[in-house]
């Protein structure tokens, strides 16, 4: 719905879902669309936002005074805040693409326990193992996850190709040629005639990626990238860029229903809720 213009520039308009009228915290997306939330679920988990908030203590409490939103888009934004505002998210089935817009978001701006959220779910989907491992290691996410698609490339016919290796690290590509070579040699010890890394016994192979990549005991990164930023005439909050050796990167989901935009109990919602996972 249209609000006028924002400092006399261009016509702003509230967003259809995330525009609530109890919100006490204004936020205007790349284009023209107003956002107006509970800045509470800002503040109770993220140090990034908190420190935004107090450079301008003033601002983002109306239309006129929002905070802008760097390299976000209005769609990526609404799939973040779906994440407190839908009370059946839990229930909800969503793709690959929404789990990683979150991540994304929840990395950079540093949501500790939404992107452990984003984790979980894009746990329980089915993602190929060279892209799998190459987003967890942009967004440091505990290596020992990646055990099964480690497996299922030492034990594939065949070894990556080289625009496989490529998208991996050295030490990814190194290790995994290290433990199908391992795992030939335990096959071979075992008696298997010609045999391949597929031949290995499933525990032994496991033992032996535990060790090449030490994986045991091995901590998640649960900090997101510390941000950076200068105001602008109107407050302007900019986006981390990732680190050059793996750091965040992009997210996505939307929500629907009459009773969606209410904000839940801090054990319902995603973020900051000491959910049981």
């Amino acid at each position: 719905m249209p609000s006028g213009s924002h400092n006399g520039v261009s016509p702003v308009h509230h967003h259809s879902e995330y525009y609530l009228k109890d919100g006490n915290i204004t936020f205007l997306q790349v284009g023209d669309t107003l956002f107006r939330v509970h800045r509470h679920f800002f503040e109770v988990e993220s140090q990034f936002f908190v420190k935004e908030f107090e450079k301008a203590p003033k601002e983002g409490t109306s239309d006129s005074s929002a905070f802008r939103l760097e390299k976000v888009t209005v769609e990526d934004f609404a799939k973040f805040l779906w994440v407190w505002y839908s009370p059946s998210y839990r229930r909800e089935s969503k793709p690959k693409d929404h789990w990683l817009t979150i991540l994304e978001l929840s990395t950079v701006w540093q949501f500790p326990e939404m992107k452990k959220l984003a984790v979980d779910e894009l746990q329980k989907l089915d993602i190929e193992p060279i892209e799998k491992i190459t987003t967890y290691d942009r967004y440091q996410i505990d290596k020992s996850l990646l055990l099964p698609a480690y497996k299922l490339l030492c034990k594939r016919a065949g070894r990556m190709s080289i625009v496989e290796g490529e998208q991996l690290t050295l030490h990814t590509v190194l290790g995994i040629q290290e433990a199908r070579e391992r795992a030939i040699r335990s096959a071979a010890e075992g008696g298997c005639r010609s045999p391949t890394s597929a031949d290995a016994d499933d525990e032994e192979l496991e033992r032996i990626l535990i060790d090449v990549f030490s994986l045991k005991g091995h901590a998640a990164n649960r900090q997101g990238t510390q941000p950076s930023g200068k105001p602008d005439d109107v407050p302007f909050i900019n986006t981390p860029k990732p680190h050059a050796n793996g750091g965040p990167n992009g997210p996505k989901p939307s929500t629907s229903g009459s009773n969606d935009n209410k904000p839940k109990d801090k054990k319902t919602t995603g973020s900051g809720s000491g959910r049981n996972s």
